[in-house]
């Protein structure tokens, strides 16, 4: 017998179906190449004049704040992307962290002095300002409607090279980065658009023109393993620096590190996890003190969440944590214990 016919549209006498054409040509090489090139040039002219130039002084280590000697001071270079008309820029923390004067070169050619408005090392994203109303500003997209092996195009200075090109595609989502300050950073996007000194800051665009990253890391010597911030970090981060100047954070007021725990602890107390958060050092009048906690204790949940590093609690430490009570279960000389602490506003470090 022959095999059953099951057709898409249902079956009508009076409406042929779609015609398939006997052959069809498929693209040239040319034409292909043609349309990735205009698909490049779209970006590059709809966003490349919002892609600035941050010139940033910094003092020099062993120089007092108000030292006019040009040998105190180092100097740097980064990239921005304006995002609104009225000049707020974009930035990398790591570009305009500690600056005593930041500087900005438009597209156009206009140089500007910038105010920093705030950073947050822990995203390693900065917002500054500029004294203007007309710039060209660029529009964010959504990075969580990235896919690997979608183009992606990369505007930035390069080693001063201002509005230079690079393209390529999404390598991989979801990856995690250790921040300058020590905090990990989530759902980084990992690129092969080339990435070099002097282009952190700069926008990662998609092929519509719209900012999805912001680039900020690259991994020497490797080639092609390069890294951007995500846009729905940045827009979150953005917002909370034009509110508060930084982004606001809880904090308990320990530090640790991860232990391994032993199979017998794990079905004494019902774990399912192997690994915990070990307290180290408790910080004197701290949430942490304050409800008891002392070196030694066992971290294992924090709210019901399993805590294995010390990662997983500063996920959980987030604004919305701030002032609210929350149940920290540890493991004391084996025996499993509850707190309740109030996680406090953590004061930013220089």
């Amino acid at each position: 017998m022959a095999p059953e016919f099951h057709p898409i549209f249902s079956e009508s006498t009076d409406q042929p179906g779609p015609v398939v054409p006997e052959s069809s040509t498929p693209p040239s090489d040319e034409m292909l190449l043609d349309a990735y090139s205009l698909a490049v040039t779209r970006v590059v002219e709809r966003v490349g004049p919002t892609v600035v130039k941050l010139e940033v002084e910094h003092a020099g280590p062993r120089a007092r704040e108000e030292s006019q000697d040009p040998r105190s001071r180092r100097g740097g270079s980064g990239s921005g992307v304006v995002f609104t008309h009225d000049g707020l820029i974009l930035t990398n923390s790591h570009v305009v962290h500690g600056a005593r004067r930041i500087g900005v070169v438009t597209q156009d050619g206009r140089s500007l002095s910038a105010d920093l408005v705030g950073d947050d090392p822990d995203t390693d994203l900065a917002v500054v300002r500029v004294s203007a109303s007309d710039l060209p500003a660029a529009s964010f997209g959504d990075s969580e409607a990235l896919r690997p092996g979608q183009l992606v195009v990369a505007i930035g200075n390069p080693f001063g090279f201002q509005t230079s090109i690079t393209a390529g595609v999404v390598s991989a989502l979801g990856r995690t980065l250790r921040a300058r300050s020590g905090r990990l950073m989530d759902n980084i996007i990992q690129t092969d658009a080339a990435l070099n000194p002097g282009n952190s800051g700069g926008p990662l665009v998609n092929s519509r023109g719209e900012v999805i990253g912001v680039n900020t890391a690259v991994i020497l010597p490797a080639q092609g393993l390069c890294f951007a911030i995500p846009s729905n970090t940045a827009r979150w981060v953005a917002s909370g620096l034009l509110r508060h100047g930084r982004i606001r954070r809880a904090y308990l007021g320990i530090g640790g590190q991860h232990v391994r725990l032993h199979r017998r602890v794990m079905r004494q107390h019902g774990l399912d996890r192997e690994h915990a958060l070990m307290v180290v050092h408790v910080e004197a009048g701290s949430p942490a003190a304050g409800a008891g906690m002392v070196e030694g204790d066992i971290v294992i949940a924090f709210e019901g969440a399993a805590i294995a590093s010390v990662d997983d609690m500063h996920r959980l430490l987030s604004e919305d944590r701030i002032g609210v009570p929350a149940k920290v279960t540890i493991l004391r000389r084996g025996e499993r214990r509850e707190f309740d602490v109030v996680p406090a506003e953590s004061t930013p470090k220089d």
